[in-house]
């Protein structure tokens, strides 16, 4: 039986690696789901970022201490077919956020926008008004659009590769514009997956319900010892 697992195991690897190293961490952290593991892994703090809302706003991630947050990148000319598909975010992830908002009042999405190169686009107005018309209850304030360096914030190694991988398979030659951040209340990074992929776009949906269950067990593990 051992055999047969560590054969299996060996093959998800040798795959993963021949997809690419960037997609290494949606393998690590998808086992702590697949396996039913109550806590997901910590792959430590990321950079404090900064950006400029659509209105002009400034933030850093001070502002999103002890929220969680799900960070993607959005591209202007296609955002909902380019590297990330905004369609399945909204009807995977937002909408559940907003249908469930007194449950998760501390999760936001925070969508940097781009060019199909990668680049920060400094004007949000066009991308706004379709997140307005296209999307069912849009809140700025649940799902952020940003002007700022995306790519220096995905500039994060682990186990030796990077997720700032370059190459033609890659939309607009960049890895990172494809991947999904979700970073937990400390500003630690718990999960990378493919924001183009449905099926990982769901994954990350459940990885943000495991973060939440490991904060209110915490929580009432506090509140019985206080007591």
């Amino acid at each position: 039986m051992a055999s047969k697992y560590s054969a299996g195991l060996t093959k998800v690897v040798v795959t993963l690696l021949l997809i690419g190293p960037a997609f290494l961490l949606v393998f690590i952290s998808s086992r702590g789901c697949e396996h039913k593991f109550k806590e997901l892994d910590d792959y430590g703090k990321v950079i404090n970022y900064s950006f400029e809302d659509g209105d002009g706003k400034h933030f850093t991630s001070k502002d999103f201490k002890n929220e969680v947050v799900l960070v993607t990148t959005l591209q202007t000319t296609c955002p909902d077919t380019c590297a990330v598909s905004s369609w399945h975010l909204d009807q995977l992830i937002y909408q559940h956020i907003r249908k469930n908002r007194k449950k998760m009042k501390q999760v936001r999405i925070i969508s940097f926008i781009t060019d199909t190169k990668g680049n920060s686009v400094n004007d949000l107005s066009a991308i706004k008004a379709s997140m307005y018309d296209n999307i069912v209850g849009y809140d700025p304030k649940i799902w952020i659009l940003a002007k700022g360096d995306a790519k220096s914030l995905y500039s994060i190694k682990h186990n030796g590769h990077s997720l700032l991988q370059k190459g033609e398979k890659y939309f607009g030659g960049e890895a990172y514009t494809e991947l999904m951040l979700l970073l937990d209340k400390s500003n630690h990074l718990r999960m990378v997956g493919r924001g183009s992929n449905e099926g990982e776009i769901r994954r990350m949906n459940q990885h943000i319900a495991l973060l939440q269950k490991q904060y209110a067990k915490e929580r009432k593990l506090k509140l019985s010892k206080n007591k």
